[in-house]
């Protein structure tokens, strides 16, 4: 195949394939629901509810235009989509309040809720999470993983829009953090930076099965530690000590730390 046979090809290839719609639209389009539920993050004039419906299926028939053979594709009303999709905002408004409350209460630092809202890149990436989620459970083609996708490469925290996570959620720093996509995790639960709730192997054949760890309720987990496997349980009211490796499950009310031996030398002496 010459050069030319082969940017004639490609040419030929978009001119066959359909104009979707950009990352960058999807994330905008998210950006408007969230700023809906908290306009602390932004003063700018919002859509109306109707505009924001008829963005989303125009988005979601677009994506599924190349993915006509998926099952969320097919047979799908996108009016009854829309409709299920916004009449969930008010359970994601009252959860990312709860995670809103849990980041205030549990960080020192932090002087007040709009503080949280406005700068936190926890409370950004729970935001985007939580609404992936509910795209997610209605089977939206590749919407869920484009926002929390868009949300990653903003803050470092990547969290599967499969995953379960209860209310009263608190990302502390945060980035770093990876949460796979079958993770179960409880209410009141707080992870810090470099924390990996992840998979033993990560052969294709374990699709669709529980491979990534359920985290109980009340239970923090410190920088760094490692998580892995879908038999893996961690206790409610467990403590997760930093740069922990875990692969087995932990008893509820238990607290896993290492014990390194650490020597101090002072140049001057030594």
């Amino acid at each position: 195949m010459t050069n030319e046979d082969f940017y004639r090809q490609l040419f030929d290839k978009h001119d066959k394939t359909e104009a979707v719609a950009s990352n960058r639209e999807i994330a905008a389009w998210a950006l408007q629901v969230i700023r809906l539920l908290f306009p602390e993050q932004s003063k700018q004039e919002f859509h109306t509810i109707a505009e924001l419906k008829d963005e989303f299926k125009r988005l979601r028939n677009e994506l599924c235009l190349v993915m006509s053979a998926t099952k969320a594709c097919e047979n799908c009303d996108s009016d009854q989509l829309s409709k299920s999709v916004f009449e969930q905002l008010p359970e994601v408004y009252r959860l990312l309040n709860t995670d809103i409350q849990e980041i205030f209460e549990g960080d020192p630092a932090a002087r007040t809720e709009f503080e949280v809202i406005r700068t936190y890149p926890g409370f950004f990436a729970i935001s985007f999470y939580r609404l992936a989620h509910v795209l997610y459970q209605h089977d939206v083609p590749l919407l869920p993983r484009i926002l929390t996708e868009y949300a990653h490469s903003k803050t470092g925290i990547d969290i599967h829009p499969a995953a379960q996570i209860d209310e009263y959620f608190h990302i502390d720093h945060g980035t770093g953090i990876v949460i796979g996509e079958s993770c179960v995790i409880g209410k009141h639960v707080k992870l810090y930076q470099g924390v990996t709730l992840g998979a033993l192997s990560v052969s294709k054949n374990m699709a669709f099965t529980k491979r990534h760890p359920t985290v109980e309720d009340y239970v923090v987990i410190y920088s760094g530690a490692t998580i892995l496997g879908g038999e893996t349980s961690i206790g409610h009211h467990s403590t997760i000590g930093g740069n922990v490796w875990l692969t087995k499950s932990v008893e509820p009310n238990s607290t896993v730390y290492h014990k390194p031996a650490l020597v101090v030398l002072n140049k001057n002496k030594d």
